[in-house]
Formats: structure tokens, C-alpha cells, sequence
């Protein structure tokens, strides 16, 4: 077998792209979308006639919210094409402009899930991502409550992942390669997988999921070479981009599994407020610092998105 079927022997590998042709010839259990990968989707042939079709939603609404309930649609046709692909989900991004508004993203979610009905889909084949602030986890808890389940996104650090697990979360995606990019900034280093501090990250908020009994599933996100992904083998998820996909089918070399069910953490069970999360944000650097870039990069890529469709 070659890695990345090995790989599917012990992880959920997801495509981490909107490119429908990639997801066919990869065969992931499922797929995740953000505005940043719709944006590249919509220059697909594939997706011509849901881009039309978004633009006549706007020409014909002449409400306030027309160019919102356009760009929901325009992910929910796409999200539709890429489940007729794949056996699991497809995770479909909340507006990040609306990452610090927790009564904004529930209500958006539910339109999301709405419109997914609307074209057939069940709710059980979709992830709301959400940023992971305050204001989305606090989200995220009472979507997962009226069983709409999250995926957890902009994950950088550990006190998100704890915070996240405490809120019955349904999955999370720590960003590997943005963490690898802020150490290697700040400390000029190059590091070897065992040593990289976006595998170093995911491993500790593995460990401690399983040592906590915790059910939220850790998908490792954001890679920047193939051995991030081969030092995290094991790991319940990966979304992964189609180069690194790519890359993994064409070796045939042997791939050993790094991460077991029955690792264990030194690290006691924590207790989250929202006092406690945001200080336990504000100690991090990298992670207040990495949030707050994606949620600007996902939140100019929704405004490029809009021009695109005015």
C-alpha cells in the first residue's frame, strides 16, 4: 500500500479542499470547506451555474440580507456536490465576521442547516465550523444541544482545545502548519517533525481528549510537508490539502502509526470558565496572535466572496 492508504488504515483522512475532481480521486471520508477554499472553488467549471445562481438570488431579494443568504446557498450547493462524493460530512463555514457574536452564529448555523434540508441533506452529514472564540464555542455548546454538530476551527491553542471538550464540541482542527509558521518566525529555527510545535500541540490535546474520556474528535488541520502528517498518523482525523494527498499516494514507503487511543496525559482534567479561557488566550501568544489573523484572512476572503457575486 502506499502512505496515504496506509494512512486510511488508521485515521479518517478529509479533504481539505472544494475541488471536486481532487475529492474524487482521493476518496476521503469527508471533506471541509471555508470561504478562503470557496473562493477557489467557484473558478471551477463544476460550480459555474451555482455562481449564476447565487448572483439571480441577490438581483431578486431585495432585502438587506440578500448577498448573506446568497453566499449560504452558494456553500450549501457546493457542500451538496461534494457529499454526492464522499460517504461521511462536509463542513461548511459561519461567516467569521461573526466570530465574536454568539447569538448571530446560532442563528446562522440553523439557516445553514436549513438550507441543507431544503436540498435533501440531513443534518448528520454536516459540520457548522465556527471560530474557536468564546462567543463560537458558547455557539457551538447549544448547537450541539439541538443536535447540530461543530467543527471547531482557528484552533491554536490549548486552552481553546480544553474549552472546546468542556462544550461537548463534536470535532476540533488545531492548525499544525500556522503554529509551525509563528515559532519559526519568532525563533528563526527549522524543525524536524518530532520536534515541530504544530505535532507537538496536537499530540498534547490528543492525549489528553483520551486520558479525559473526552468524545470530541481531534482532526489535524493547516499542514505545511507530508512529515507533519506522517508524525501525527493515528490521529482520529486529518484534513489534508490534494498536494500533500497527492504526495502521500505516490509513496510507497512504510508509515508507522504515532498516535494510540491508549496515550495518556500528565495533565489534570480542566476546569473552563470564560474568565479562565480568555486568560488562558491572553498567555498565548502565538494563539491570540494566529486567531486573530484567521479570522481576518477567512473574513476578507467572505467580503472578496461578496464583491465576486455583486
Amino acid at each position: 500500500m502506499n502512505k496515504l492508504e496506509q494512512l486510511k488504515a488508521m485515521t479518517d483522512v478529509v479533504a481539505d479542499t472544494g475541488d471536486i475532481e481532487a475529492i474524487a480521486q482521493f476518496q476521503p471520508q469527508d471533506a471541509t470547506t471555508n470561504p478562503s477554499l470557496l473562493l477557489k472553488a467557484i473558478e471551477l467549471p463544476a460550480y459555474q451555474s451555482y455562481l449564476q445562481a447565487a448572483k439571480d438570488l441577490i438581483r431578486k431579494d431585495g432585502s438587506a440580507l440578500a448577498l448573506q443568504r446568497a453566499c449560504q446557498q452558494l456553500a450549501v450547493d457546493i457542500g451538496c456536490e461534494i457529499l454526492k462524493l464522499i460517504p461521511g460530512r462536509v463542513s461548511s463555514e459561519v461567516d467569521a465576521r461573526l466570530s465574536f457574536d454568539t447569538e448571530a452564529t446560532v442563528r446562522y448555523a440553523e439557516e445553514m442547516i436549513d438550507r441543507y434540508a431544503a436540498k435533501g441533506i440531513s443534518r448528520e452529514r454536516i459540520l457548522i465550523k465556527i471560530a474557536s472564540t468564546w462567543e463560537g464555542i458558547e455557539a457551538a455548546r447549544r448547537l450541539e444541544r439541538s443536535e447540530i454538530q461543530c467543527n471547531l476551527t482557528l484552533l491554536f491553542g490549548f486552552g481553546q482545545a480544553a474549552a472546546c471538550a468542556d462544550a461537548g464540541v463534536y470535532l476540533i482542527s488545531p492548525f499544525v502548519g500556522r503554529i509551525l509558521d509563528w515559532y519559526t518566525q519568532q525563533t528563526g529555527n527549522v524543525y524536524q517533525a518530532s520536534e515541530d510545535p504544530g505535532v507537538l500541540s496536537v499530540r498534547r490535546i490528543y492525549q489528553y481528549y483520551k486520558t479525559h474520556g473526552y468524545q470530541t474528535v481531534v482532526m489535524g488541520a493547516s499542514f505545511r510537508n507530508v512529515g507533519e502528517i506522517e508524525a501525527l498518523a493515528g490521529c482520529d482525523r486529518l484534513t489534508i490539502s490534494p498536494n500533500w494527498l497527492q504526495a502521500l499516494s505516490e509513496d510507497s514507503g512504510p508509515l508507522t502509526r504515532r498516535l494510540q487511543p491508549g496515550d495518556h496525559s500528565q495533565v489534570d482534567k480542566v476546569s473552563v470558565s470564560e474568565s479562565s479561557f480568555r486568560w488562558s488566550l491572553n498567555e498565548d501568544a502565538m494563539a491570540t496572535e494566529k486567531l486573530a489573523e484567521g479570522i481576518r484572512k477567512f473574513a476578507e476572503d467572505q467580503a472578496a466572496l461578496e464583491d465576486l457575486l455583486r
